[in-house]
């Protein structure tokens, strides 16, 4: 069968994945079995994707990350040096929880920073930008600017990542692509 995407010969590839075309697999990453990768990913040196794992169209995981079961990213996200998820709130050696794993749903076009945490069952919302070394312990909104431990929004961002600055009337527009926001009851939306 010819494969139509890339994979590094030190790679390791399950059975039963299924990879999209010209996504690219770098060194000592491991793709496990019933987990979908969309077309155009990237992922990175040392990277774990666990069963069950949805990635979706130009999702971008940079090196040393574990995506776990109950992790479903929608397209073009994007996934910072060593950050974190987790799937069970309250983990132990001796206790087995495969069934008590929570959904993590990273919406469009967000991204989350290096060695940031995302502490299961909170939602990311669209184009939501997480800062480096955030602790997110519960749902961030489309468009939020969140940072530290615990994280805590400090402004909006635009699709391009640059902070947000609205007028009187709720408007603000992206300083790189001119895209114009509008912030209704602390919820931004493209106009």
């Amino acid at each position: 069968m010819n494969k139509e995407y890339f994979a590094h010969e030190t790679a390791v590839i399950d059975e039963g994945c299924k990879i999209g075309k010209g996504t690219k697999v770098w060194h000592f990453s491991h793709i496990m079995p019933n987990c979908v990768i969309g077309a155009n990913c990237n992922i990175g040196q040392n990277v774990v994707v666990s069963p069950q794992v949805v990635l979706g169209t130009n999702v971008k995981v940079q090196n040393n990350v574990s995506i776990y079961t109950g992790v479903i990213c929608e397209d073009d996200v994007f996934l910072g040096p060593s950050m974190v998820f987790t799937n069970v709130i309250n983990p132990r050696s001796a206790v087995v929880r495969k069934n008590e794993y929570k959904e993590t749903l990273v919406k469009k076009g967000a991204s989350i920073g290096a060695n940031a945490t995302i502490v299961c069952g909170n939602p990311i919302g669209e184009y939501a930008l997480i800062g480096a070394g955030a602790v997110v312990t519960k749902e961030v909104l489309p468009y939020a600017l969140v940072v530290g431990n615990p994280s805590k929004q400090i402004g909006w961002v635009s699709e391009y990542g640059h902070r947000l600055n609205f007028n009187k009337a709720g408007i603000a527009i992206c300083l790189e692509s001119n895209q114009k926001y509008k912030l209704v009851n602390e919820k931004v939306s493209r106009i």
